[in-house]
């Protein structure tokens, strides 16, 4: 397949063909919103319902109509070859200094074009790529506002890491001992296909080693504190507390109750799952969306599985999915499918804002900052955007708007979330289909709540908090971890300690409380600096009152749902989003694209907004 025919297949993900003859097989796709129980496969399909799903399911995979392995072709654009040299040049305005338009945008100067990129934000690019590097009393520390962590299984995202010069290094899901760390040279990126030789971004330079994973972390719930390892091998105090009578722990119910899912698709082969061919692989996707893409998590528990009500307590305090479980079952159900729990995940060394910052100078004099579009227009000739300026703040007021800024292109890349892209005003207005996506794609929100200490006590042993404290030495549950995360009950609900420390520093940040949805809205009532109190006190109820003895009363805290450019921390299907919503969302509307983490399959993922940015960035150069 030649590049313009890959262009033309990659415009929807591998959802259909680009434009407007897509439109009636979306807008005929059959309403979930009265679900039937799931099916077996012996029933009648519905056709139309099941081309929906089929689709859906390519799109997943990123697997083209011809069987073309779309990642690859993705990975060779973005880090081999780029895309083609243009001979008939165009102006392109990009709307939004996300990551999916910093790279779209990088991708079409380079092949020749002029791009203009449009960012309402007025002190910083990047989106929810964002790191705290001021606020806190050591101004050597910083952290992580949004994305911190980058899967094994996101070769995009970690070959354009290293493409750029960035160092990257292991983040610590899972906790390790302190000075334990990882030997040999970072490995290169290495994806398989499902057909051909293996892409490498570099040669190997010799073997890479991860230090030992620990699980000494902390689980504290209904009173009761057990380090994890201490869970997995004795389950039963910690369930007995939420009235569940069940030897497994709360993770392995769920995964027992999600195989026969994953049986769709996949086959077990000794300790490990394995896709089925690809045609089959294909039809088990579409199987499972045409089964359950109308479920939420809840439903899919009870009504499915048939959980206990005990059970499924149990799961979302421990899992983290409470808050999620009125929410698309497909949601839950693709990460813990897709993300193997022996992954290894890296982060940036300064930050993941080192991503974004490493393209802007490529993109010198064309990213134009405090230009809020509130109006796209759009014609068969170009596309105008009109932006109003503001006061340059994350959190700036609406009523100190100014005259902003008109730009005209030949067409325009739509970056923005569509929570956000639901206040612009677009005119002609867009087909039904697309409107509706806007209208109704569902934004999850997620809270952090930042604190600084002096001293990084996490680490410690009894021994050690004995010499810092002296006198005012008490016993307590000495956590003794690099890296990973405590798991709470009370409001804080997920903690998760530096994988490093910073060099030259003693001290360090905690993630004192990771929350989403309604979880997190309910720190989103509270002012930014009254939530450093109650997430110290939460932190306390799991590690011990002598913790506050290094506190240093400097935190930082971002609600994405409170943030006005964001609207939200990423996209989260409710039942029936994914078959009924998606398959409108990335298509082009005559000379508007669009791009960004929303437009993919991996919500919430740097590696789902790359793969749209090459997308869409293929589009316009066609």
């Amino acid at each position: 397949m030649n590049r313009r025919g890959f262009a033309k297949l990659a415009g929807l993900g591998a959802v259909g063909a680009v434009g407007s003859a897509v439109e009636p097989a979306v807008a005929a796709a059959v309403s979930l919103a009265d679900p039937a129980p799931a099916r077996t496969g012996r029933e009648p399909r519905d056709a139309r319902r099941w081309d929906t799903c089929t689709r859906v399911a390519r799109d997943l995979l990123l697997v083209g109509e011809d069987g073309s392995d779309l990642k690859l072709e993705y990975l060779k654009v973005l880090i081999d070859n780029g895309l083609p040299r243009t001979r008939s040049p165009k102006r392109i305005l990009v709307v939004g200094a996300g990551i999916a338009g910093l790279v779209a945008a990088t991708l079409l100067k380079r092949a020749g074009h002029r791009v203009t990129v449009i960012e309402a934000n007025g002190n910083r690019i990047g989106g929810r790529i964002k790191t705290f590097r001021t606020g806190f009393a050591d101004r050597s520390q910083y952290a992580e506002a949004g994305a911190m962590r980058i899967p094994d299984f996101h070769p995009l995202t970690l070959a354009l890491i290293d493409k750029l010069g960035i160092t990257r290094r292991l983040f610590y899901n899972v906790d390790v001992r302190p000075g334990d760390a990882a030997t040999g040279p970072v490995p290169p990126v290495v994806y398989t296909p499902r057909r051909g030789p293996a892409w490498r971004s570099g040669p190997s330079r010799g073997e890479f080693t991860a230090p030992e994973r620990a699980n000494h972390t902390l689980i504290r719930v209904n009173g009761i504190t057990q380090r994890r390892d201490e869970y997995a091998r004795n389950p039963r105090e910690i369930n007995a507390s939420f009235g569940l009578r069940d030897g497994r722990t709360a993770g392995k119910i769920l995964d027992d109750a999600l195989d026969p899912v994953r049986d769709y698709f996949s086959v077990v082969r000794g300790s490990a799952r394995v896709d089925k061919p690809l045609p089959e692989l294909i039809e088990g996707w579409a199987r499972v969306l045409y089964d359950f893409d109308d479920y939420s998590m809840n439903r899919f528990l009870r009504e499915h599985a048939r959980l206990s009500d005990a059970a499924i307590d149990a799961i979302g305090t421990l899992e983290n999915l409470t808050s999620r479980l009125p929410l698309s079952f497909m949601h839950t159900f693709l990460t813990r499918s897709l993300v193997n729990p022996s992954a290894t995940y890296w982060e940036m060394e300064g930050g993941s804002r080192e991503l974004p910052y490493r393209l802007a100078p490529g993109l010198r004099g064309d990213i134009r900052m405090d230009r809020r579009a509130v109006r796209i227009r759009h014609t068969a000739r170009g596309v105008r955007v009109e932006t109003v300026t503001e006061t340059g703040s994350t959190e700036s007021d609406f009523r100190r708007q100014g005259r902003g800024e008109t730009f005209e292109g030949d067409l325009a890349i739509i970056t923005i979330p569509f929570s956000a892209l639901r206040h612009v005003e677009i005119a002609p207005a867009l087909p039904y289909p697309k409107r509706r996506a806007i209208i109704e794609l569902h934004y999850d929100s997620a809270t952090k709540v930042l604190l600084e200490f002096r001293r990084r006590w996490w680490e410690f042993d009894e021994r050690d908090w004995k010499r810092e404290l002296g006198p005012r030495y008490r016993p307590g549950s000495a956590a003794h971890v690099t890296g990973g995360g405590s798991v709470t009950d009370n409001a804080n609900r997920f903690v998760y300690f530096p994988s490093h420390p910073v060099p030259g520093s003693e001290g360090g940040v905690v993630l004192a409380s990771y929350s989403w949805a309604d979880d997190a809205t309910r720190w989103d009532s509270m002012d930014d600096d009254e939530r450093y109190g109650y997430a110290l006190r939460g932190l306390q109820e799991v590690h011990g009152e002598r913790i506050s003895e290094f506190y240093t009363g400097h935190g930082m805290t971002q609600s994405w749902m409170r943030n006005r450019y964001a609207f939200g921390e990423a996209a989260v299907f409710t039942p029936g989003q994914m078959t009924e919503i998606h398959p409108a969302i990335a298509t082009p509307v005559g000379r508007l694209h669009f791009a960004g983490e929303h437009t993919s399959l991996k919500h919430s993922w740097i590696e789902g907004a790359l793969e749209s940015a090459v997308r869409a960035a293929l589009e316009a150069n066609a």
